[in-house]
């Protein structure tokens, strides 16, 4: 199978990973929850992997580093974290579902929510930004890439537009946290979500969210913590504020050994390989008679994501094509990004999304082109 579904979820991972995962299964046992060996040694894998990650991030505190499921709950403790009935906020076209329904149910309730829009290539107007972000606004929430086009938003001059009028920055990086550079101090970022399982290369299961020191958010969940047991209130430190219940150490283990991976093999070095195969893919489908390429190609940084339509064909229809007759995976549909199909005028059909990741090959490359130009022959 070609796989070209990266943005999903990355399926090749550096083999030590599984390896990681497997040995956790074996010898952790539950972090913070005893003074044993196996539960020592959980803890130090867990904290060693803050911290990774915080010096991949730019995140100046490892204990500001919190562990989640995934983004979806990264954002879900950022966005109910902070806002509530009565607030201000402003979010974009670009946004997945993961950001839209949290801000939308918050709306309902009595948040006063606005949306800079994008136009036909997934684009934005960053006038926009510095006309919807007023003084009162608590916070901004945007994407650092979209999951449909690939486009990204330029997050440093947000941040200034955000933080000269008091807002604070949250960012869903789930299609760039391991690929594009991030470092949280120098772009300004105030809260920043992450998954494990796309560009880090870790297992699905994990994720997180970076705080800068003192931002204050309230727990999404309350339960167990290992500490302060007798107290009726969730501990207020962090990461504990935020980390209700036992922690996937097993998946944070894999996640660990995927970012060592990362180190050695350079973040740089990575992204330029998955940048060059989404580059070659683009430049081979976009003068293919019948087809329409979504997104704004003349960014030199960009999620590796190519999305497309084929004549008239249904986008569904093209994928399962795709799957049955050449063995290649993309995904179609609507990517739970409801807004950006509307601004790109792809709300009825869809459209075929194409990502890769530095493990794509050339040649991979090369017959996912020609496959296209075979369904856009038919």
């Amino acid at each position: 199978m070609i796989y070209l579904d990266s943005a999903a979820t990355s399926l090749h991972k550096p083999p030590q990973v599984a390896k990681a995962v497997a040995a956790a299964i074996e010898g952790l046992g539950n972090p913070a929850r005893g003074a044993h060996g196996a539960a020592l040694e959980a803890g130090r894998r867990v904290y060693d992997t803050r911290r990774k990650l915080a010096a991949l991030f730019g995140c100046p505190r490892p204990d500001h580093v919190i562990f989640t499921c995934n983004v979806t709950e990264a954002l879900n403790i950022a966005i109910y974290g902070l806002l509530g009935p009565g607030d201000r906020a402003v979010t974009t076209d670009l946004e997945h579902n993961s950001v839209l329904r949290p801000l939308y149910d918050l709306a309902e309730r009595g948040l006063e929510l606005d949306v800079v829009p994008a136009d036909r290539q997934g684009r934005v107007d960053y006038a926009d930004f510095e006309r919807l972000i007023r003084p009162g606004t608590k916070a901004v929430i945007c994407t650092h890439a979209s999951n449909l086009t690939g486009n990204s938003l330029e997050l440093t001059r947000i941040s200034e537009i955000a933080h000269s009028r008091g807002a604070l920055l949250i960012v869903d990086a789930a299609q760039t946290a391991g690929a594009l550079p991030i470092h949280m101090g120098e772009m300004g970022i105030d809260v920043l979500c992450f998954t494990g399982h796309k560009g880090l290369m870790g297992p699905q299961g994990t994720g997180g969210l970076c705080l800068r020191p003192g931002v204050e958010l309230r727990p999404l969940k309350r339960g167990g913590s290992g500490v302060h047991s007798y107290d009726p209130h969730q501990p207020m430190d962090y990461p504990t504020r935020l980390e209700a219940g036992t922690l996937n150490a097993h998946g944070i283990a894999g996640l660990s050994a995927a970012l060592d991976y990362i180190s050695v093999a350079g973040r740089e070095s990575l992204y330029s390989r998955e940048h060059a195969r989404m580059q070659a893919f683009y430049e081979g489908v976009r003068q293919i008679p019948g087809v329409t390429v979504y997104g704004d190609f003349t960014q030199s940084l960009r999620a590796g994501i190519v999305c497309l339509n084929v004549g008239e064909l249904d986008a569904a229809l093209a994928a399962d094509l795709l799957a049955t007759d050449y063995d290649i995976a993309v995904r179609a549909g609507a990517h739970c990004a409801p807004r950006m199909h509307r601004a790109l005028g792809t709300q009825d059909r869809g459209a075929v999304r194409f990502s890769f990741s530095p493990f794509t090959t050339p040649q991979e490359v090369e017959l996912a082109i020609e496959a296209v130009k075979a369904l856009a022959a038919q």
